[in-house]
């Protein structure tokens, strides 16, 4: 395998939990990789065990605060030249607070980390790569992002945008032809350091905060049966932790004769 002329998977958020098992998971297909996290010695961990198994792929690291908008701009720059071929949005944090309550600086990083982060890279993303053949835009969401969730209302509404706005893509890139597809992905409660950060605590105990949970593989899998499928929405049940794939779920007004006209 010469890893120079394999195409790259972009993940955000690959330090830990679901973008890392996610790095593993690609890599076990013999993707090279673009990780992408604030952590400079978990990158470099993971890519070390990365190479340990698949010592042919290109593995590099990106350590950088994504929600600094200026770091969004310069990671796009620094690998638009690679060929890319699939691009993870899985970066980003929650919060449990009510709205009166909730910390607003923590909250404008939540929503420049979720939305404005997200947004930017997907539209680079697809302004340069949509036309190439079996290229990928896979944003990570959350079930949180169909329901909303008693004091994750921030949270929640961050993730609805991620789900409308990538539903909404997965439209535009269907009517045009573009050979690029767009997808969505809505776990459900995930062992990760999300709990941790959501309620501002050292340490967090999914067994006793959660009836059902899924582990970071779990939901990697998930990820990778969204990708070989022909479906937009990846979505676990919040109910029953069940996975299903499907069409995009919010209403598209593709052929209403109220649509403005071009």
């Amino acid at each position: 395998m010469n890893s120079n002329k394999q195409n790259y998977t972009v993940i955000t958020g690959a330090s830990s939990g679901i973008g890392y098992a996610t790095a593993k998971a690609f890599a076990q297909r013999g993707s090279n990789l673009v990780l992408v996290a604030r952590r400079q010695e978990e990158l470099q961990a993971l890519k070390q065990q990365i190479l340990g198994q698949h010592s042919s792929l290109d593995i590099i690291i990106k350590a950088t605060d994504l929600s600094l908008p200026e770091n969004v701009y310069e990671l796009y720059a620094d690998v638009r030249n690679l060929p890319l071929q699939t691009w993870i949005n899985n970066a980003g944090f929650g919060n449990y607070a009510s709205v009166s309550q909730q910390n607003i600086a923590k909250i404008g990083r939540l929503l420049q980390l979720n939305v404005e982060a997200l947004t930017i890279l997907s539209s680079l993303f697809v302004r340069d790569f949509q036309n190439i053949a079996q290229t990928q835009l896979i944003n990570v969401s959350s079930c949180g992002g169909y329901t909303i969730v008693p004091n994750a209302v921030t949270y929640c509404a961050s993730k609805f945008y991620v789900s409308a706005f990538t539903e909404g893509l997965a439209w535009e890139l269907q009517q045009s032809g573009a050979p690029m597809r767009a997808k969505v992905l809505a776990p459900a409660a995930t062992q990760t350091e999300f709990g941790k950060i959501a309620n501002d605590v050292s340490e967090y105990d999914y067994r006793k905060s959660f009836t059902n949970y899924h582990t970071s593989a779990q939901v990697a899998n998930f990820l990778l049966q969204l990708y070989d499928s022909d479906q937009v929405v990846g979505l676990v049940n919040r109910e029953d932790f069940s996975f299903h794939l499907g069409k995009p779920l919010f209403p598209y007004a593709g052929q209403s004769k109220h649509n403005q006209k071009n």
